[in-house]
């Protein structure tokens, strides 16, 4: 069932002065870790008084939400709605313009909301990391989704967007500068520091949950474009890096990044929307940088193995039971103010265009990417949806369906996040 509490009994206006929904984004999922963390960011830049943003909160216990409300001294309008009530999901949609979803795993809980987003045209944003479950929701959604106008953007975290708007940037500065685009483009993680979400954790264990049901997922977590348009799911070969490698393009021995195979669907995803202005050959992989020299390569070494014995072992469903229960982080646990404001993500991009002209860019954040960056970087996606300015202008790019952050709001997000979630997008040098 779905219940809505909200002292505030006058009908309100959009954001244009015309009668429309109650509110301009919900936050489902308030009372998660994570979205605890996006409720904080839209307090800091908008209130609760509803002057400019009129938002809620939401989530399946009442008695939660009066807490998450208690605890911050605000006063916000509530929705009780369940992530398996379709009826209540409904209702809940059709109150407001956006929807924030942090209720994960999205496998498990999510498939509902994006199906009442999706009927409804309501724009619709999320953290999800299950590129599975992406693309049953394409499959199942996009052409409705056209119909109805909904805008429908997942992996709007660490997961996706620094890579998807990194490669964005580093594209238009190419653009800029060489008159024309990268079709070689390697990212390649400097630094980072910060605890891995407990959300993600479940998430990539409810997926290998799946693949041990139905082993064919596997073609879809092993292919670089599966979340690209029906028909276009295949392409030239892409490099990945599986081993301890030294890597041309940065110089350093690199390892295998956990997030690779997630975020390069998207970025392929995005290249496909577009058109493909990067080319039909275009490359693109991710890795860690562990450094030069036999200290870089036993790093990358240590990395390598470390991944492959979590996934040797969580391959193994009563040790990987055993894994979530003592030994990784809990849905709904995360670390403390003082460690998220200690961490931090330093990315490169290293592109390459056809004529052997390079170009170096930086995205970087001031937060630990699980949590704290990844919180604002979410709260910002969804205040894009509410300004008119915020869309991609390329001619090329969609405006309606499954979109990627890159595709929905292109250079719009690049600058709202650089000013409003902490991220700094720079170009390095070129040659």
């Amino acid at each position: 069932m779905m219940a809505e509490r909200n002292d505030n009994d006058h009908e309100p206006t959009n954001r244009h002065g015309d009668s429309g929904p109650r509110f301009d984004v919900v936050v489902f999922g308030a009372t998660s870790f994570v979205g605890r963390l996006v409720v904080d960011h839209l307090i800091a830049r908008h209130g609760t008084d509803g002057e400019g943003v009129r938002w809620a909160v939401a989530a399946r216990n009442a008695d939660k939400l009066d807490a998450l409300l208690a605890e911050r001294h605000v006063d916000l309008p509530m929705i009780v709605a369940d992530a398996d009530d379709r009826d209540a999901l409904d209702a809940m949609v059709a109150q407001t313009r956006v929807v924030i979803s942090t209720v994960g795993p999205y496998a498990l809980y999510g498939s509902k909301l994006v199906a009442a987003v999706a009927a409804a045209g309501v724009d619709y944003c999320d953290l999800t990391g299950e590129p599975q479950w992406v693309l049953a929701m394409i499959d199942a959604h996009q052409e409705q989704a056209l119909e109805t106008g909904a805008r429908i953007v997942p992996s709007c975290g660490f997961d996706s967007i620094p890579s998807d708007l990194g490669v964005w940037f580093t594209q238009q500065e190419a653009h800029r500068r060489f008159g024309r685009y990268c079709d070689r483009i390697g990212m390649r993680v400097k630094g980072a520091s910060g605890g891995v979400s407990g959300g993600t954790v479940a998430s990539g264990m409810n997926a290998v949950e799946e693949l041990a049901k139905d082993p064919s997922l596997r073609k879809v977590l092993g292919n670089p474009y599966a979340l690209a348009p029906l028909g276009e799911r295949r392409g030239v070969r892409q490099p990945n890096v599986l081993m301890p490698t030294p890597d041309k393009l940065s110089g350093a021995w690199v390892a295998p990044f956990i997030m690779a195979a997630v975020n390069s669907k998207v970025v392929h995803r995005t290249n496909a929307l577009l058109g493909r202005p990067w080319g039909d050959d275009f490359r693109y992989d991710e890795a860690m940088m562990t450094g030069a020299g036999p200290v870089g390569l036993a790093k990358a070494s240590a990395v390598t193995i470390g991944m492959a014995g979590l996934a040797g072992v969580s391959a193994i469903g009563p040790l990987r039971r055993q894994l979530q229960e003592r030994v990784l982080p809990k849905p709904g646990t995360g670390p403390d103010e003082a460690a998220r404001e200690a961490g931090f993500f330093n990315i490169r991009f290293y592109g390459q265009t056809d004529d052997g002209r390079t170009i170096t860019t930086k995205v970087a954040g001031d937060r630990d990417p699980g949590y704290g960056s990844t919180a604002k970087i979410l709260g910002e996606t969804a205040l894009a949806f509410l300004d008119p300015a915020a869309v991609n202008t390329a001619d090329s790019a969609p405006r309606a369906g499954f979109l990627t952050p890159a595709t929905a709001f292109g250079d719009a997000l690049v600058e709202r996040l650089s000013v409003h979630a902490g991220l700094t997008f720079t170009v390095l040098d070129e040659a």
